[in-house]
């Protein structure tokens, strides 16, 4: 499998654990295809979609970097919550104009907090809350666009 974004070639061996404890290793595209039902149905649940996510910060990190460069952030969140999350393309939007050149874990594990506990229309936001500042200059960006 290829992903230019992600630097090259690599084989995709994933393995998981069934409701039954059955192991599954899918280490062809045959095998995969073959798997991509019951692991979409994995991505259903909160608790192993969060530890994907949480998994897909350092796989998709190079090996000698604390931090995701935002290209590959940008690829990974748009595989990750471009369909699940509305405000989405707004964030990635967002990130293309901001001065941001990497996105570390803490920013990224709480992107996908955010994207799950705030309202679309912002509203239940607190400015004061716990938020990286990466999240409150979004939310700051958004109103501001909303007002134009």
């Amino acid at each position: 499998m290829r992903c230019a974004s992600l630097g090259g070639n690599f084989i995709l061996k994933a393995t998981c654990l069934s409701t039954g404890g059955l192991k599954c290793l899918c280490d062809t595209t045959e095998k995969l295809r073959n798997s991509l039902d019951y692991l979409r149905s994995l991505l259903n649940e909160p608790t192993n979609f969060k530890l994907i996510y949480r998994y897909a910060f350092d796989f998709a990190r190079e090996k000698d970097q604390r931090s995701l460069d935002i290209n590959t952030a940008k690829c990974m969140l748009g595989l990750l919550l471009g369909k699940t999350w509305s405000l989405f393309p707004v964030f990635h939007q967002f990130l293309e104009q901001s001065k941001y050149k990497v996105i570390n874990k803490d920013q990224w594990c709480n992107v996908l907090e955010f994207s799950r506990t705030i309202n679309l229309d912002l509203s239940n936001y607190d400015e004061d809350g716990a938020w990286p500042v990466l999240l409150d200059e979004f939310v700051e960006w958004y109103k501001g666009k909303q007002m134009t």
